[in-house]
């Protein structure tokens, strides 16, 4: 009895958790305009997206936007968390502290704020304070990531490659990045995703003259689901498991380097 309790308390956990994805991507192929029945196969939606010039664009946009913002959060972020964990000064816990107030405050207060400080050095909204602001809200997942690594790492292994003569870049390329590695992957894909999907921290920071895909999706489905965007919806999902299934690979490879 407790098993069949186990088990149906995991199909309806992970129904909730897939169904929506499920049925988003069977509309994405769905001859019916509505989705509300199925009607029978196409691609007609896919080859419509691809001539709808405005919806591309906003995706090459968010694309841009958070490959940059990933990895300028991941470089600036994997150097923070070496520097906390390398050096002993004072402050160290308040700036942990901070990093996880970030984290856990409302995105608008982040949004507002951001928007504030734009305004007041007189940066124009679009590109550049999009990217400013997607390092921003990922970089504390970066240092947290990171740190987290390298906390399970023997600072005895820094030492004895000191002694052998070591520089400090020599020491952070060949011992501390290769240990830090999937937490920097993880870290990247995180800031990725984040970036990829954020609306209340973009729709404050953006200017009408740089719009990315989150924004135009809210702003079309006040009249409904286009057939359009679940296709695009679809695209992105396979893009994610796409730099999922890499990340576990690079992670098997390190893990395999390191045991050898």
């Amino acid at each position: 009895m407790k098993k069949i309790m186990r088990i149906s308390w995991f199909i309806i956990m992970f129904s909730f958790l897939y169904l929506p994805i499920i049925i988003l991507i069977g509309n994405s192929f769905n001859q019916s305009k509505y989705g509300l029945h199925w009607s029978q196969f196409t691609l007609k939606w896919y080859e419509s997206l691809f001539h709808h010039a405005s919806l591309i664009d906003a995706a090459m946009h968010s694309v841009i936007v958070g490959l940059c913002s990933a990895t300028v959060a991941t470089a600036i972020g994997t150097m923070t968390a070496v520097a906390l964990f390398r050096h002993q000064f004072k402050g160290k816990k308040l700036l942990h502290g901070l990093l996880f107030i970030i984290i856990s405050s409302p995105d608008i207060i982040l949004a507002v704020s951001l928007l504030i400080l734009f305004l007041y050095l007189g940066l124009e909204l679009g590109f550049m304070s999009l990217v400013i602001a997607h390092i921003t809200f990922c970089l504390p997942f970066v240092v947290i990531s990171v740190s987290a690594r390298l906390n399970d790492f023997d600072p005895k292994i820094i030492e004895a490659a000191k002694d052998l003569g070591a520089s400090e870049s020599q020491t952070f390329w060949q011992i501390l990045v290769p240990i830090a590695m999937p937490a920097i992957l993880s870290s990247w894909i995180i800031s990725f995703t984040l970036s990829l999907d954020d609306v209340i921290v973009s729709s404050f920071v953006t200017g009408p003259s740089y719009e990315i895909l989150p924004i135009k999706i809210y702003s079309m489905v006040k009249v409904g689901v286009s057939p359009e965007v679940n296709a695009l919806a679809t695209l992105l999902l396979c893009l994610s498991l796409i730099f999922v299934m890499l990340f576990f690979i690079l992670s098997k490879h390190l893990k395999r380097e390191h045991k050898i």
